[in-house]
């Protein structure tokens, strides 16, 4: 004798394979499910393991806060401000920075100099890892920003042929000013630029990062920008214990500085960050509905099992099954077909996951297109993170859905009256 519930064991016998139109749909409902819960962890995780990664790459190069004047003004007195800031018991590191667009002329060996209009952005040198992976992250060289050395992008390194060593002119955009407002009073002032050294090449990961920004010392910035007070900056990073706590630390320091500042987030700077979040959120209410599609699969099954099953109700109810025993035999088969799709669609999705970059590159090779280009995103393989809490969001949610699309027929078997179901047999 087995010592499974009757419930069970009917609800197993009625899934036994048999060449009938019900065994087919049981199989598709059972592959439905497979697919929603595979499609849903391998979407679910390459986004959460592309938002990580973006996330590292943009926390490598800019700070988790920045710090402008409530006015649009430079900073100044930043040197205070930055000691209020560093107060705040979740902030672990604060530093200066300068930033405005430069022209770039290079100054080849050989060859025909070119022109770039790069991000300039001034840092201390000695304060600088305290917010971000910069000065780590130097490939070539070194970082050293002494006297007029720079180091810039990798990407804006190769775009123009700079090595470790080149040299390059600087225009600011107050030299610009200068020469065009000489050039419209016919007086022709020549405005020299600043010579710098090519000291060091970064790569930080992000394609953006790497082809738009060079970097100098603050000193260097400030004399480009014309900011003649050493106090006088753009603004400051500042880098907090949890990056999720940003937001909160920025309220917190805006009320405490009485409005004098506006602090940006991370999260509010990086656009592509803010979208993979929202997206993320998204696509799991979105790709729920590929589940709910084959929750309607078992819907079907149940229904005409309940119609071909009708006299063995009957007989049921006749001796003595309640309509709580008979709901179960139905909710069974449902509970059955659902753990066979989910435990189906885990499998796949995680073997896919794993997979996942010899199949891009399979891909690649037969349709000769790159699925996933490098420049765009940034990163040379497809990142995945799976969090066991989103796999139990997903298998817990498909579970309920195919559960409640089986209620409704299950109820209905269950309402049946034993005399009528025996009288139309």
């Amino acid at each position: 004798m087995s010592k499974l519930p009757f419930e069970l064991l009917l609800a197993l016998r009625y899934l036994r394979p048999k060449r009938t139109f019900v065994s087919i749909i049981t199989v598709i409902s059972v592959l439905g499910v497979t697919l929603g819960v595979a499609v849903l962890i391998i979407v679910i995780s390459v986004m959460t393991g592309f938002g990580e990664e973006l996330k590292a790459k943009v926390l490598g190069f800019n700070a988790h806060l920045r710090i402008f004047d409530a006015d649009q003004n430079p900073l100044e007195n930043h040197a205070v401000l930055a000691k209020k800031i560093s107060s705040h018991p979740h902030v672990t590191g604060v530093t200066p920075f300068v930033v405005t667009k430069v022209m770039m002329i290079t100054q080849p060996v050989d060859g025909k100099a070119q022109v770039a209009a790069p991000y300039l952005r001034g840092v201390d040198a000695q304060s600088e890892s305290s917010v971000s992976k910069l000065p780590q992250s130097v490939k070539q060289g070194k970082f050293d920003l002494e006297e007029r050395g720079m180091v810039i992008g990798e990407a804006l390194a190769q775009l123009y042929g700079l090595h470790v060593g080149d040299h390059v002119s600087i225009y600011s955009p107050a030299d610009l000013q200068k020469m065009e407002e000489s050039h419209r009073m016919h007086q022709e002032i020549v405005v020299s630029p600043k010579e710098f050294e090519v000291r060091g090449i970064f790569d930080v990961g992000h394609y953006e990062f790497n082809s738009e920004y060079v970097i100098v010392s603050i000193e260097n910035a400030q004399e480009l920008c014309n900011f003649f007070e050493t106090d006088t900056v753009h603004g400051l990073f500042a880098k907090t214990d949890d990056p999720f706590r940003a937001t909160q630390v920025a309220r917190e320091l805006e009320a405490s500085l009485e409005g004098k500042v506006r602090v940006n987030t991370w999260l509010e700077d990086s656009e592509l960050m803010m979208a993979v979040v929202v997206e993320k959120n998204v696509m799991l209410y979105i790709l729920f509905f590929i589940v709910l599609v084959a929750a309607f699969g078992i819907t079907c099954t149940l229904i005409t099992f309940v119609m071909m099953k009708t006299r063995d109700i009957g007989v049921m109810k006749a001796l003595g099954a309640t309509r709580g025993q008979v709901m179960s035999i139905f909710l069974g088969q449902s509970l059955i077909v659902s753990v066979l799709g989910i435990l189906g669609g885990l499998a796949a999705g995680l073997a896919l996951i794993a997979y996942r970059n010899p199949f891009l590159g399979l891909m690649r090779k037969w349709t000769g297109y790159e699925l996933f280009p490098h420049k765009i995103y940034g990163f040379s393989e497809l990142p995945a993170m799976v969090v066991p809490g989103d796999v139990l969001i997903i298998c817990g949610g498909s579970l309920v859905i195919c559960l409640l699309a089986a209620a409704l027929p299950a109820w209905h078997a269950s309402k049946l009256n034993p005399v009528e179901a025996l009288r139309h047999e």
